[in-house]
């Protein structure tokens, strides 16, 4: 994903936008919904219930979770009279035998989860919890959208529509953790020339900031540890996740210190503490909102904040004083940037790069933060990696720490700027929405649209409404499950039909 919505600028100097959407288009997205909703969410019901998060260690080819998914993908497809082709890591399911074809891209695995966070298992299609809502892991992000679209292509089957394009969904199994076996899937198979992907947001998304990752280790070193000093500070559970949980220990923490912390903490409104005094030892656990790491304002960065609570007074620099010293020192609560360094910037029309502490963990010679940056297009990544680490070594010098290790990660953003079907897209998503003249956008995220020719992204999620996919509260609400079938048809048939 995703996402990250940009309310700027349209990208292009100009739009044509293309009719409402023809009358054949809306009568069979209207019988989609009639016939098919309750169909739609038992699909999802039987995605919802595989664990397809990935393995360290383990391919996706060797994943029983995986290829269990896939077995209910193929059982599904045959049964709405759909093709099934496995290929591995990437299934496509098709409807028609046209020559030219229209790609609808998706992706079958997840981010990781913590259940104890859910009013009942993320595996399990929770519709009672919160009428209205279907809550479970991968219904926003990307089973959701993966049953919409089958139901579509069934909805335009029953129909016998005659199709000018072959309709392919692409099903990739490794979107969430490694790009590689689609690269090599893209490069040894020809691709349809027009292309949707359906994991990230409405109208239209034309442009993808870049995801990158720095990741720096403060070491273990002594300490005069009779004074009050920090012992363990750790928070976040995968790198494209803002942080929901952070804890500090504070070792020789007097009642004057204890005091001090319990009163600042009561600033945040929007985070919640907890402290627990055994001996001259205080425990911190603070709480605040995950979000997906490409829309950090989502979210209440539990690190950030627990560093910024901590941030009154210089702690001794072993390795959790020196991670805490340099949050406070270079990041804080902003999201962009703006205390490190120069590495700072924005583009017109993809906004600014986002800078967000996201895991930290305990490794063989200290403590690794790993930072998560989505960056827009207005600087080099070679420019972007200079800034940084001149950042990192001014750092350095100036709080007498050496960091242990230190890499930069830093991919290229995406911008598409002559796919054919953008008016198209734009004109099925105003009919039906009937918001007026809606125009492309960028988001933080990146999606698998930057592999397919053509390719942009339309929806599942609404532009103003907070994405929950990568949250520990993902759901997609039915009154959006029904839209976006009917959206998803309508673009079908209007992209793939032959004219009357």
């Amino acid at each position: 994903m995703r996402r990250s919505l940009v309310a700027i600028p349209l990208l292009f100097t100009s739009v044509v936008f293309a009719q409402t959407p023809d009358i054949r288009a809306q009568q069979i997205a209207a019988y989609a919904v009639e016939t098919y909703e309750s169909a739609m969410v038992d699909s999802l019901r039987e995605l919802v219930k595989h664990n397809t998060v990935a393995v360290e260690g383990l391919s996706a080819l060797d994943n029983p979770a995986h290829q269990a998914f896939k077995a209910a993908l193929a059982r599904q497809a045959h049964r709405l009279g759909l093709d099934f082709q496995d290929h591995g890591y990437v299934v496509v399911i098709a409807l028609g035998e046209a020559e030219k074809r229209l790609g609808v891209i998706t992706h079958g695995d997840i981010q990781p989860v913590d259940p104890s966070k859910w009013a009942q298992s993320p595996f399990e299609l929770d519709e009672t919890s919160e009428p209205g809502r279907l809550i479970g892991r991968g219904t926003e992000d990307d089973k959701g959208p993966i049953s919409t679209a089958l139901y579509a292509m069934k909805a335009i089957k029953d129909k016998g529509i005659e199709l000018n394009r072959r309709i392919e969904l692409y099903v990739y199994m490794a979107e969430e953790s490694d790009w590689g076996p689609l690269q090599e899937f893209v490069k040894a198979n020809s691709l349809p020339d027009l292309n949707i992907t359906i994991d990230a947001e409405y109208p239209v998304v034309t442009a993808e900031k870049g995801y990158g990752t720095l990741s720096m280790t403060f070491a273990n070193q002594p300490i005069d540890t009779s004074q009050p000093y920090l012992s363990e500070f750790s928070g976040g559970f995968f790198g494209s996740q803002i942080p929901e949980d952070a804890s500090a220990v504070i070792q020789h923490a007097d009642n004057a210190l204890v005091a001090q912390l319990k009163s600042q903490a009561k600033q945040y409104n929007n985070m919640q503490f907890q402290f627990d005094q055994q001996g001259n030892a205080l425990q911190i656990q603070a709480k605040g909102k995950s979000a997906h790491s490409s829309k950090p304002d989502d979210g209440v960065n539990a690190i950030s904040y627990l560093a910024a609570l901590l941030n009154g007074q210089r702690w001794p620099n072993n390795a959790a004083g020196s991670l805490v010293n340099f949050i406070n020192d270079q990041l804080g609560t902003g999201l962009y940037g703006d205390k490190f360094g120069d590495i700072a910037y924005a583009d017109d029309f993809m906004g600014p790069m986002t800078v967000s502490p996201t895991v930290i963990k305990g490794v063989d010679d200290g403590v690794q933060l790993n930072i998560n940056i989505r960056r827009p297009r207005g600087k080099t990544a070679e420019q972007l990696d200079v800034e940084i680490n001149q950042a990192l070594d001014a750092w350095q010098i100036a709080s007498g720490v050496t960091l242990a290790a230190r890499h930069n990660y830093i991919g290229e953003p995406f911008v598409q700027t002559g796919a054919p079907h953008i008016d198209t897209l734009l004109a099925v998503f105003s009919h039906f929405t009937g918001i007026q003249n809606p125009e492309p956008i960028a988001i933080g995220g990146g999606t698998n649209s930057r592999l397919f020719p053509n390719a942009v992204s339309f929806g599942p999620s609404m532009p103003g409404v907070e994405y929950t996919g990568h949250s520990e509260h993902e759901f997609i609400s039915r009154a959006q499950f029904r839209l976006n079938l009917q959206m998803y048809t309508a673009v079908m048939v209007e992209l793939a039909g032959k004219t009357p």
